[in-house]
């Protein structure tokens, strides 16, 4: 696989291509990810959870991150655009936001992700004028989980059109990349379309232009009951990981996961 960039992702977008994007916090599982041939990988601050045992994501910080961030770039060799997510309460200043940024960055990010939404516009830019481009998450924002009432599908009734309106300005201030997650399948069909930047689902429907999944859900490695976006990937593997990831790549490009029964109306 050549080294994919964010012009790959606008790419494939325009010839109306699917992407992969996997979450990894090691060299190992980046090195299969990569000959598996996943565009993105994403170092999320889900590894509060995963590798920490943490009840959430909220005690993660940058410095986590950035251990994190750099070892997954080392087993990377250039291949993935990698992802590196920006922890609770490190964007609310935008002091705290470059700094973070650039400390990710510099342990081997491709560009930083930020949960929010419209607030976060004067982030985007400034951290942009720096060379750093921004993903903005929107959707179920897990670092806002005690403000939204828990872990619950958002952009029904009218949140539909507040989300769509957010990310139309968001796409137009820079903002290179998209993740949206818990959102019905019309409202992530609708802003897919509607803005320039490549969106990834999770549990978004089949119409965004890549899919995203926790490493250790899509091989079935969980701890209580799996979200309904989740596929164990692994269950159907006659390959191991390896193949798990093959699988994964196969079902996204031709667009088989996500399934009806993985997503929300």
């Amino acid at each position: 696989m050549k080294s994919v960039t964010l012009s790959t992702l606008r790419d494939l977008k325009s010839r109306g291509e699917k992407f992969t994007c996997l979450t990894s916090y090691d060299a190992t599982f980046t090195h299969l990810m990569g000959e598996a041939g996943i565009e993105t990988i994403l170092v999320g601050d889900s590894l509060g959870m995963v590798v920490q045992g943490q009840d959430s994501t909220l005690p993660v910080t940058v410095p986590d991150m950035a251990y994190h961030t750099a070892a997954v770039a080392r087993g990377n060799k250039g291949r993935a655009l990698v992802i590196a997510d920006m922890p609770f309460m490190s964007c609310v200043r935008l002091e705290d936001a470059l700094s973070g940024a650039r400390t990710l960055m510099q342990a081997g990010a491709h560009l930083v992700k930020l949960e929010g939404g419209l607030w976060l516009k004067d982030t985007v830019v400034q951290l942009a004028r720096g060379g750093i481009p921004s993903c903005v998450h929107m959707g179920l924002t897990p670092q806002s989980v005690n403000v939204l009432g828990g872990y619950k599908v958002q952009g029904r009734g009218e949140a539909s059109e507040r989300l769509l309106a957010e990310a139309i300005e968001l796409d137009q201030a820079g903002t290179a990349l998209f993740v949206l997650e818990c959102v019905p399948t019309e409202l992530g069909r609708r802003i897919s379309q509607a803005v320039s930047a490549p969106v990834i689902g999770i549990g978004a429907g089949p119409h965004c232009d890549g899919q995203v999944l926790v490493l250790h859900d899509m091989l079935g490695m969980h701890t209580g009951k799996p979200a309904r976006f989740v596929k164990n990937f692994l269950a159907e593997s006659q390959d191991g990981i390896a193949g798990a990831f093959r699988a994964y790549v196969t079902a996204v490009k031709a667009g088989s996961y996500p399934a009806p029964e993985h997503c929300f109306e």
